[in-house]
């Protein structure tokens, strides 16, 4: 697809401007035509946007889940009110203060105007719009109920970012707690110490061994902080590489589930995530299959991901989904039971709902759980590695102090 831009006569007096998206150069003139216009001038124009990653001058502007959050109330509240897509698509960019999504805005709007499907234009920017968002899309657009999909994709989109927001929450104090306490000690231990060290050797007396290991591991940061930083770098590099290979991801993604308490908050995440996700395309005439393979795309963890694959290849041979979990260490029981009664009863998508509350509110108190564990650990911590520096630099100078007497 390519964007034109074109100058046409609407009547004898009226010019009109504006930018269609076309297959080439012929088909934008056919479409020119079928609107009724007089050309007067036709040009190519390389397409702004290809992805979301793309936008010159801005390479770490981003679009976020609460930028998609708006835009899809908004998008649904206007048209609910009756504005077309074109004319809805039009008042978002306006009001849009993200220089890149007003980018993809743009572009998905002049793709509606060329005559493309919403669902077909979204599918243009998959960093942005994810499958799962084109799929609910494209179900609204067959079904005749967009405005109806779209207020449920803001819901889905808005629970996803409540639940993004309370993990950082959580995280953001032992995290800045754990950087402070870092960088308090690095300095400590590369510019104080030695300089204090040095007063203590002109003495001539021998250091006790907890001030020799705190000189000890002083001159390892002094001396070799290029080496530590390095192993870091290369470590990062290699579990990045690592991570990049389906086996990588498997065990780096299994050792993470086994993590203490980390493991269980993200297990019961992805479970919430992969039923509502699930159970919101099946609300919406998604097939299961469809439902399946979309709903596999937005799980984070490999493990889980690679659970649901085969629950697809078995739903695919003719299996039921409670079916194609059998036999899983990764799913729990009890997700598995919800399932099966759900498909006997004929309600699926009401039982998954049901598993996803469920794990949100585990999730929730594991998320308390691990604030009430972390914050006094880490107090601990800090107070022992504090009141050994303490304990290790006042040795000497009691020792002094006693041989003065």
């Amino acid at each position: 697809m390519a964007r034109f831009l074109y100058e046409a006569k609407k009547g004898p007096k009226d010019v009109v401007k504006g930018v269609l998206v076309a297959d080439n150069r012929a088909s934008a003139l056919q479409k020119i035509a079928q609107m009724g216009y007089y050309l007067m001038a036709l040009e190519e124009e390389n397409e702004l946007v290809k992805s979301a990653g793309e936008g010159k001058g801005n390479i770490f502007a981003r679009v976020s889940l609460k930028d998609i959050a708006d835009f899809t109330r908004q998008l649904s509240d206007l048209l609910e009110s009756g504005l077309t897509i074109v004319k809805a698509l039009d008042l978002l960019h306006d009001q849009t203060p993200n220089k890149k999504f007003k980018r993809v805005i743009m572009d998905i709007r002049d793709f509606c105007v060329s005559g493309s499907p919403l669902s077909e234009a979204l599918s243009r920017h998959p960093k942005v719009f994810s499958n799962l968002y084109a799929s609910m899309v494209r179900s609204g657009e067959t079904g005749g109920a967009l405005e109806k999909i779209l207020k449920r994709l803001s819901d889905f989109s808005e629970k996803q970012l409540e639940i993004q927001t309370k993990i950082r929450t959580a995280l953001a104090y032992p995290i800045l707690m754990s950087v402070v306490g870092l960088a308090t000690v690095t300095v400590l231990m590369t510019f104080v110490i030695p300089k204090m060290m040095v007063m203590f050797a002109d003495l001539g007396q021998a250091l006790p061994l907890p001030t020799q290991i705190l000189l000890a591991i002083s001159n390892a940061f002094k001396n070799y902080w290029w080496v530590i930083i390095a192993l870091i770098f290369v470590a990062g590099v290699f579990l990045t590489k690592a991570y990049a290979t389906p086996e990588g991801r498997i065990k780096i993604d299994r050792l993470k589930l086994k993590a203490p308490v980390f493991g269980a908050l993200g297990m019961k995440v992805e479970i919430a995530r992969f039923a509502r996700t699930l159970a919101t395309l099946l609300e919406n005439g998604v097939p299961i299959l469809e439902s399946l393979k979309v709903t596999s795309e937005t799980i984070g963890n490999g493990v889980i991901k690679g659970e649901v694959d085969k629950a697809y290849d078995a739903v695919r041979e003719g299996s039921s989904l409670a079916r194609g979990f059998s036999g899983s260490v990764v799913i729990p029981p009890t997700v598995m039971n919800m399932i099966a009664i759900g498909e006997e009863a004929g309600h699926l998508e009401k039982s998954l709902f049901k598993i996803a509350q469920t794990y949100d509110r585990e999730s929730d108190e594991a998320i308390k759980i691990m604030m009430s564990l972390l914050e006094p650990i880490l107090i601990l911590t800090m107070g022992v590695v504090v009141g050994f520096i303490v304990i290790a630099m006042l040795l000497p100078i009691f020792e002094i102090n006693f041989m003065m007497r």
